[in-house]
């Protein structure tokens, strides 16, 4: 009898720089729901990859004296270097500058454009360089950008477009009738708000602007725009032709049984994703599942402070399986999760060295000690085994009705409860207490072999999330992993066997002070390479710099300048406006006041990037709504020719509100 299939699949990481621990929690959650899968049966096949083409990386790269391939060639090996480091379990590493891919991204161009599904037009109207959107006068908010607030000028380019709407209806319908289509719940009530029964604009599938993509073959100045080229990877990775010549592989494991992607891109993957399959006359993936993200513990993260998170520093600082462990452990269902080096010593000691590794110790030392090491179940029982056994039972069931609602976080939790009742249970029998009696060795026995028995249970299920540490306890306890089959019966684990002699620690304690400290030397490093990579950039730009000529504006008199009242604010908290794709709100604190803000930089700024910058605000701007947001003024910001942002911040230390003049 043959498995069931089940394909899973990450979004593809672009390709622009090293991942945060925020990006790589991606690929340890669906390593672990893969390696799940696996352990119940499924014939599992699991895609990750690179997103590796767009304006972005071809300006990194010339920046940095490399062609964009030379520049992608790098990152992708980084990221695949992280992803094999956290013993992700991957079948298949994409890179959307396989030559396989490209050709099928342009045999599946062409076919829409064909089949009328793509058209060529054009941009015109009042064009934000920023935003990269063009406007209606209608649409203009005091002659301004309706998302950012700023100033339009007339332009037109040449693009390829998708017929969205011809599509919407179809798609509406099968959201209706798929509720597990969308999750979490509060992502398809979003998309289905927020942009589908609006109503679809048709979507630009070419750029000219910039040549670092998969040239559109048959119109040469075109290259296929980022969604198109990207979201394809999950079927050419597979095997997909679209001449109709497509791979076993792809026959046998589309549609993907689940896509796993950050809520940052779930309008993608929910919205232009399925009509594209809808087009191309293929089914739908079954489920689209958006995580929450991982956040810093303070909000602040930036290459400049150096206080970025990256996977493969925690592992030195923590190991694997910890790192592994925290970030499964502490992101809810559907709500951001946060890290943070304090919070990580609490979980490693608390959780990891305590609940675990005491556990194991204990009971193998207890073993050694009284019985040299042979665990033997003597038969002499009473109540409080029944409870533990219980526990122990029950276990397998509930993570397996966890890890079937994607709900990670708890199915760990659940594991953990059976080590916390193993604790429990050695409070309760008192081991040490037996020894002392002859006349109880036998029930010592029991007691030591049931210890076995549940942390054998424990440490099978508990592969999929911590795998090297599962193979340490078990190969301790010299047991075999159980399937969740065996795991129905307590008393698999074979009386008289002999456990080592010499347990290992699993998991050290940490001093919070110590890893504070080496944490802040490692920061202070990171500072140092993000300023000295800057200061190389800077000197570079400076020779090759030729300055930048912008139209100029009507002088102002001195009097004109003076109404305006420029100050120094720190921002304080920040998030994206809900109804734009380009504007973030800030509270922003200046002297003993805090101002809303709302700017068109999403683009070039995160939140988490823009909390505790110091920066420079035009203060006395008559307030405005944007996007439905109230606005009480102005950051001031730098642009290049290519409607690159920076925020302009003081050079020295400032306090907030002091006086720009």
């Amino acid at each position: 009898m043959s498995k069931p299939k089940y394909y899973i699949t990450t979004a593809i990481a672009y390709a622009s720089g090293k991942p945060h621990i925020g990006n790589t929690y991606e690929i340890v959650l669906a390593d672990s729901i893969a390696r799940f899968k696996r352990e119940q049966g499924y014939d599992v096949f699991f895609q990750t990859g690179t997103d590796e083409h767009g304006q972005k990386i071809e300006l990194k790269a010339e920046a940095a004296g490399i062609t964009p391939k030379q520049h992608v060639d790098k990152v992708a090996g980084e990221i695949r270097r992280i992803w094999d480091l956290m013993n992700t379990s991957y079948d298949k590493f994409i890179r959307t500058t396989d030559p396989e891919h490209e050709l099928q991204v342009q045999k599946i161009f062409k076919k829409l454009y064909e089949q009328g599904d793509i058209y060529k037009s054009s941009y015109e109207g009042l064009y934000c360089t920023p935003c990269e959107s063009f406007w209606t006068e209608s649409q203009l908010v005091d002659g301004k950008c309706p998302d950012c607030g700023r100033e339009v000028k007339p332009a037109k380019e040449e693009a390829y477009f998708f017929k969205m709407s011809k599509y919407a209806d179809r798609l509406i319908e099968h959201i209706n009738t798929h509720p597990e289509f969308i999750q979490p719940v509060s992502r398809k009530n979003e998309m289905m708000n927020n942009f589908l029964l609006p109503g679809l604009q048709d979507l630009c599938v070419s750029r000219t602007s910039f040549k670092w993509g998969i040239p559109v073959d048959f119109d040469d100045k075109h290259v296929v725009y980022v969604w198109l080229d990207a979201l394809t990877n999950y079927i050419t990775g597979i095997g997909y032709d679209c001449d109709g010549n497509s791979s076993e592989l792809f026959q046998k494991n589309w549609p993907a049984d689940l896509h796993l992607i950050g809520k940052d891109i779930i309008r993608f993957h929910t919205i232009y994703w399925p009509i594209f399959l809808m087009a191309l006359g293929l089914p739908l993936p079954k489920q689209v599942f958006g995580h929450p993200w991982l956040l810093q513990g303070d909000g602040k993260m930036s290459k400049s402070k150096g206080n970025v998170l990256y996977a493969d520093d925690l592992v030195d600082f923590f190991g694997v399986d910890a790192v592994r462990y925290f970030v499964l452990h502490e992101m809810p269902f559907d709500n951001d999760g946060v890290i943070s080096w304090e919070l990580m010593v609490e979980r490693m000691n608390s959780d990891l060295a305590n609940t675990l590794g005491n556990l194991v110790n204990r009971t193998i030392s207890m073993t050694n000690k009284y019985f040299g090491g042979v665990v033997r179940n003597a038969g002499v029982s009473e109540p409080v085994d029944e409870e533990l056994k219980a526990v122990a039972l029950a276990v397998p069931g509930k993570v397996s009705k966890k890890m079937d609602d994607l709900r990670v976080a708890d199915a760990i939790t659940e594991i953990f409860t059976l080590f916390k009742r193993c604790n429990k249970y050695i409070d309760e029998t008192m081991p040490w207490a037996l020894a002392k009696d002859e006349a109880k060795q036998d029930r010592l026995a029991t007691v030591l072999y049931n210890l076995t028995e549940s942390i054998a249970i424990g440490a099978s299920l508990l592969e999929s999330f911590m795998p090297d540490t599962s193979e340490k306890i078990l190969t301790q306890l010299n047991a075999k992993k159980r399937s969740l089959d065996e795991m129905n019966t307590f008393g698999l684990y074979e009386s008289g066997t002999r456990v080592t002699d010499q347990p290992e620690i699993l998991f050290a304690r940490q001093d919070v002070k110590e890893v504070l400290e080496r944490a802040e030397k490692l920061h202070e490093a990171q500072a140092a390479a993000a300023a000295a990579e800057a200061g190389s950039t800077e000197e570079k730009a400076a020779e090759e710099e030729t300055g930048i000529d912008i139209e100029p504006k009507e002088e102002i008199t001195f009097d004109d300048f003076e109404k305006l009242q420029f100050q120094v604010g720190e921002i304080i908290a920040c998030e994206a406006v809900k109804k734009s794709k380009k504007l973030l709100c800030s509270q922003v604190k200046i002297g003993s006041q805090v101002k809303q803000i709302v700017s068109g930089i999403k683009a070039h700024y995160t939140p988490e990037e823009m909390v505790g910058k110091k920066v420079m605000v035009l203060v006395n701007l008559k307030p405005a709504k944007l996007a439905g947001v109230l606005s009480e003024g102005m950051l001031l910001c730098a642009e290049d020719e290519n409607g690159e942002l920076s925020l302009m911040v003081p050079e020295k230390k400032m306090p907030s509100g002091a006086e720009i003049c």
